[in-house]
């Protein structure tokens, strides 16, 4: 089944040159079908990059999604047009009052600041509390991942000498996680992060579950299984180039960065670098989707009212 999103959304037209199946709203009507309701809080500086690169693994599934795109309303981006979040996004004000199957919060470059003092936090708190009653899934990550496990369970942040930035190893510590059907013993995921949680935080934690660590970088996956929570720390969305866009951008602005480890061929910034973690990329997307559509209500109204 294809995605639904705006037919004049940027993303459009890249997916529809990559063969992914995107769906007009007209399509859509003709069809006798609920598809599943995905929202994404979108955090990030580049909101038309991560639109693609979500809605890229959102398109894989063989079902029918329609996604949302949402934001922050107590907090104004700088780096995405106005008429652009006029024309596609909601605030989460303005959408509170639906209902999701699932709703991915991203991260955002503000790790290295408390909790507390990030601007719109306070909205943030009544998102993940919101998260609890009107939607059946999320899927949370990097800093959205490590705001969630502080919210809800007294996870703390840890804060790094120097940016975990590269292409790291991780292991699976579940193999029999839904979450991680048809994942190797150990994969690929591009890490770009100035904190770290740490597995002995999780493990300390009995409702949650450590899927996956880096022995590196620290925890990669974890599960909440009871409320059907994700927690995802590092950067499986990432196109092929998205660490050399970073790397190459502080290289300019004079910013102090590490070459991003096991990341260009031979550390050679001239040569590309190789995808090797977009499999398990649509996996986790592909595989998280399965699991809400084997237990989220028919009627998306009825969400929440059980918890």
């Amino acid at each position: 089944m294809p995605i639904k999103i705006p037919d004049k959304l940027p993303a459009f037209d890249t997916l529809v040159s990559e063969g992914v199946r995107v769906m007009t709203e007209a399509v859509a009507i003709r069809q006798d079908i609920r598809p599943l309701q995905i929202g994404l809080l979108n955090l990030m500086p580049n909101k038309i990059k991560t639109e693609l690169q979500i809605a890229r693994l959102l398109g894989a599934s063989p079902l029918q999604i329609e996604l949302s795109l949402v934001t922050v309303g107590s907090y104004k981006p700088k780096n995405t047009p106005e008429d652009h979040l006029s024309a596609f996004y909601q605030t989460w004000e303005k959408a509170q009052h639906r209902t999701f199957d699932g709703f991915i919060i991203t991260g955002t470059p503000v790790e290295t600041i408390p909790f507390e003092d990030v601007s719109y936090w306070p909205e943030m708190r009544d998102i993940l509390e919101w998260t609890q009653t009107n939607v059946h899934s999320t899927m949370n990550v990097c800093w959205g991942a490590m705001a969630a496990l502080h919210h809800f369970h007294g996870v703390p942040k840890h804060a790094l000498g120097e940016k975990a930035f590269g292409v790291y190893s991780q292991r699976i510590l579940k193999t029999a996680s839904p979450y991680l059907n048809g994942f190797s013993d150990d994969f690929a995921i591009p890490i770009s992060r100035w904190a770290e949680v740490r597995p002995a935080d999780i493990l300390a934690r009995p409702e949650l579950t450590l899927l996956a660590h880096s022995e590196e970088k620290g925890a990669c996956i974890v599960e909440d299984p009871r409320y059907r929570r994700l927690y995802v720390l590092d950067h499986l969305e990432y196109d092929s180039g998205s660490l050399a866009d970073e790397y190459f951008r502080d290289i300019q602005a004079g910013v102090p960065i590490n070459l991003p480890f096991n990341y260009f061929p031979d550390d050679d910034t001239s040569r590309p670098p190789p995808n090797r973690w977009r499999s398990h990329a649509h996996l986790l997307l592909s595989n998280w989707i399965n699991e809400i559509y084997q237990t989220t209500p028919f009627d998306i109204g009825s969400i929440g009212k059980s918890r």
